[in-house]
C-alpha cells in the first residue's frame, strides 16, 4: 500500500490541473500535492523537492511534454504518467514518451466532465499510485537494453511477407496469446522483434490501451520486428508469421471457420475485468475454439485480466503457460494472478519469454 506519496501534477489547463487536484487530495495516501503549468516550472519543482511520481501533459507551451520528460529523467529519475490526448498525434507522442522514460499514460476522455466521474477517478488514482512504486532506474536498465538489441538486429529483422516466411499460410494448428496492461509497450518491444518471422503459428496481443493508440503500437512494433505486425480487422483470417494488436475500445475474438482456419471478430460488447479489449476475452474465444496447441502468456499489468483465460487454456487444450517474472515486471499484478490459478507452466524473466516461444515453436 502506497503511504505519504508526494506528487507533482503538471499541465497547462487550470480546469485539468484542479480535477486531478481534487481527485488526489481526497486521498489520504497523497501528503503533498504541487501543480505546474508548464514545463519550465515543473523543471523548477523537480529541482527543488523529492517527487513519488508525477502526472505530465503531452502538449504543452514553452516547454512540451516530451522535452519536459527528457529533463526530469537526466535531473531526477521520478516515475512519470503522461497524460495524452485521444488523437493520433497524440499516440505517437505517448509511445515516445514511454521509451523516453515515462512509464505509462493516461488518455485524457474528450469529455472532459467525465474525468469527475467516480470510477475514471478511482482509475487515475490506482495506476498513479502503481507507477509510484516504480523503480525507474531499474526500469530504465531495462528500457536501454532492449531499444539497443532492437537496434543490433536491425538487419536480422528486415521485412518479408507472411507468404515469404511460411509454407502453411491461413493452415493454422497453433496459436501465441499474449496479454499485459501497464509496462507492456516496453515488454512488447522486448519479446515481438525477437520471436522469429517464420514461426507456424499467429500472434494475439492485447494491449490495455484506447482506440487509436494500438494502431500506433502495433506500426511501431512491426518496425522493429521480422514478424508482420498489425491492428487487427473485422473478419480477417488468422496467417501464420502475423501478430495482430487487438484494438482499442473493441473485443478481440476468433472463431473457427473451417478446419485450421480461423477469423477475427472485433466486437463493440461490454468491458470485462473493466476492459475493452480484454486479455480475458480473447484467450476465452481462443479455448472455444478448434486450434490444437496455443502458448498463453501473461506479461506486466495492473489488476488480473487475463488469468481465468489463461487458464481455461491450459484446461482444455494443449497449452504451455507463460507468466513474466516479478523482477521484470513494472507492475506484478496481471502475472501474479495467473500464477495464482496454479495453471503456469513457466515463470521467466521478459528476455527469456521470445527464447520459450521460439523453442517451443520449433524455430
Amino acid at each position: 500500500m502506497n503511504r505519504n506519496l508526494k506528487l507533482l501534477i503538471v499541465d497547462d489547463s487550470a480546469f485539468i490541473r484542479k480535477i486531478l487536484t481534487n481527485i488526489f487530495s481526497a486521498d489520504e495516501d497523497f501528503i503533498k500535492i504541487d501543480t505546474a503549468q508548464n514545463g519550465k516550472s515543473a523543471l523548477e519543482l523537480v529541482a527543488k523537492n523529492d517527487y513519488d511520481v508525477i502526472t505530465l501533459d503531452v502538449e504543452m507551451p514553452i516547454l512540451n511534454g516530451i522535452e519536459t520528460l527528457k529533463k526530469i529523467m537526466e535531473m531526477k529519475k521520478t516515475p512519470v504518467v503522461m497524460l495524452s490526448s485521444l488523437t493520433t498525434e497524440g499516440a505517437d507522442i505517448t509511445l515516445d514518451a514511454l521509451e523516453y522514460g515515462a512509464v505509462d499514460f493516461i488518455a485524457k476522455p474528450q469529455n472532459i466532465f467525465t474525468v469527475q466521474g467516480e470510477r475514471l477517478a478511482n482509475e487515475i488514482k490506482d495506476k498513479v499510485k502503481a507507477v509510484a512504486r516504480v523503480n525507474v532506474m531499474s526500469y530504465m536498465r531495462h528500457q536501454n537494453a532492449t531499444l539497443d538489441r532492437i537496434t543490433s538486429n536491425e538487419v536480422e529483422t528486415k521485412k518479408q511477407t507472411p507468404f515469404q516466411k511460411t509454407a502453411s499460410g491461413d493452415i493454422v494448428k497453433k496459436i501465441i496469446a499474449i496479454g499485459t496492461s501497464t509496462g507492456g509497450p516496453r515488454a512488447l518491444h522486448e519479446v515481438i522483434p525477437s520471436i522469429k518471422g517464420n514461426i507456424n503459428a499467429p500472434v494475439l496481443i492485447v494491449q490495455h490501451m484506447p482506440k487509436g493508440f494500438t494502431k500506433s503500437l502495433a506500426e511501431r512494433l512491426d518496425s522493429f520486428s521480422s514478424l508482420s505486425v498489425k491492428e487487427a480487422e473485422d473478419g480477417e483470417l488468422l496467417k501464420n508469421g502475423v501478430a495482430y494488436v487487438a484494438p482499442g475500445g473493441l473485443q478481440m475474438k476468433i472463431t473457427s471457420v473451417d478446419k485450421d482456419k480461423f477469423k477475427i471478430n472485433l466486437e463493440n460488447s461490454a468491458p470485462v475485468n473493466g476492459h475493452k479489449p480484454s486479455v480475458d476475452a480473447m484467450m476465452e474465444s481462443v479455448s472455444q475454439s478448434k486450434v490444437d496447441e496455443v502458448v498463453a502468456v501473461i506479461m506486466t499489468g495492473m489488476g488480473g485480466d487475463g488469468a481465468n483465460g489463461l487458464a481455461k487454456l491450459k484446461d482444455v487444450k494443449r497449452a504451455v503457460t507463460i507468466a513474466e517474472d516479478e523482477s521484470t515486471c513494472v507492475v506484478f499484478g496481471m502475472p501474479k494472478v495467473a500464477i495464482q490459478t496454479g495453471k503456469v507452466d513457466k515463470v521467466l524473466p521478459l528476455r527469456e519469454i521470445s527464447r520459450e516461444i521460439n523453442k517451443i515453436m520449433g524455430v
